[in-house]
Parts: C-alpha cells; structure tokens; sequence
C-alpha cells in the first residue's frame, strides 16, 4: 500500500513552514518572493517523486524534508539577513521545529531531519557550492544527498528560463544596477546581462537530478535566445 504524503501531522508542519515563509519574504524583492519559493517547493517535489522512481527503497527521498527545506531555502538568504541570523540555520530555525511539534507536527528535532534541512538550506546556494568546491571542501554528503539535490536543482532551474529572465531583471532593478551596458562601461560587471554570462548559463551544467537536467534544456535554450536578441537589439541588427 502506497504511503500518502502529507499525513495529518506532516501537515501541521508545512503548513507552519509556509506561515513562516510567507510573512518573511513579503520583506524581499520580487525576484526572491514568497512566489518563488512556491515554484522551487512545487518543482522540488516533482523532481523527488521522478527520481524516486528510479531509486530502491531504501534510498527513497524524504518528501517533508524536501518540502521544508524548499519553503525555508530563503529565509536566510544572506543578500536580505543579518550575517548574524544567517551564521546558524538550525539555531534560527530551532524554535520553529519545536513550535510545530508542539502543535501536533512531527518531532523533527528528536528524530533528526530538523539538522538535514538546516543543512540543506545551509548548501542551497550557488555561491556556497562553489565556495566550497574551490575550497576542496565538498563532501560526500553533498554528492550524494537526494534531499539536497532536489531542492538545489528546482531552485536553479527558477533562476534559468523565462522565471529566470524575470528574476534577473527584478533583482537588478531591486538594486538599482543596469539591465545592461556597453562592453566596456564601469557598470558591466554588475548589470543584470552580465549576470547571466557568469552564472546562470553556467547552471546547466551543475545540475545534480535527470529529470532537472531534462528540465533545464528547454530552459537554457530560451535563455540563449534571449541573450541573443538582446544583443542583435543593442546593434540595431536590421
């Protein structure tokens, strides 16, 4: 018999995480809003029961481990926190966990998924990857954690395509830096078409899942395409 998620007492929890989701991004930009967080929670899950098809059963993604940690993935998100608050995820997010089990959710903390997704949202970030590979200080953990992967690639897959374009444009305005520049003006390096030609036709190819990767091709593509017109509609191409 196939096991129903979300029980009644998964639930709770989930329902607390989106509360809390909720009220702390309508402090945040359009580009890092509480509708993103949305998309990367649906995506997450989708990648998780896709991947779960392939996998034995004991190597089965935790589903609300997955969706916590998309709901929180940007709670403290370090462009919009103190470097305080976001210095100790599973310190910050500990009174939440013991709310939500004194509510009649599951005891997170006992059981031990309370220090996973606090690790998870601790890993989320492009930057952090790629601090910690240059580091060498990427662990097996991190190559190997499907929880990890799933929630990492459904929020990159927000950052590429149409989502992303959009995204890229609102955080840019967000913080009063050119959409875009001529090659050789001061304000390139931080302008939003710059952006992309640093990072986010990188994200394709550090995709962890199948199904993101898959995913991602159609996204990429658009995103190529739109670079592409950009620069054909700055050289007035005819």
């Amino acid at each position: 018999m196939a096991v129903v998620y979300p029980t009644s007492e998964e639930a709770v929890v989930v329902a607390a995480a989106e509360e809390l989701m909720v009220k702390t991004m309508a402090r945040y930009d359009p580009s890092h809003d509480a509708f993103h967080v949305q998309r990367v929670r649906k995506t997450a899950l989708k990648l998780a029961r896709t991947v779960s098809e392939t996998l034995p059963e004991d190597k089965q993604p935790d589903l609300l481990t997955i969706e916590l940690a998309a709901l929180l993935h940007d709670v403290l998100d370090k462009k919009y926190v103190s470097a305080q608050d976001a210095a100790d995820p599973y310190a910050f997010f500990l009174p939440f966990f013991e709310s939500a089990a004194s509510k009649g959710g599951p005891d997170l903390v006992k059981d031990g998924r309370a220090r996973l997704i606090t690790r998870i949202i601790e890993n989320v970030s492009w930057s952090t990857e790629k601090k910690l590979t240059a580091s060498g200080k990427i662990e097996e953990w991190h190559k190997e954690c499907v929880e990890l992967h799933c929630v990492q690639d459904a929020d990159r897959l927000d950052a590429i395509g149409a989502f992303g374009v959009m995204r890229c444009a609102a955080y840019s305005a967000a913080t009063n830096h050119a959409l875009h520049t001529p090659d050789d003006h001061p304000a390139r390096e931080s302008s939003a078409i710059q952006h992309f030609h640093d990072k986010l036709v990188h994200i394709k190819g550090r995709l962890k899942t199948t199904p993101g990767k898959k995913l991602a091709e159609r996204r990429h593509k658009l995103m190529l395409d739109f670079l592409q017109a950009v620069e054909e509609e700055y050289e007035v191409q005819l």
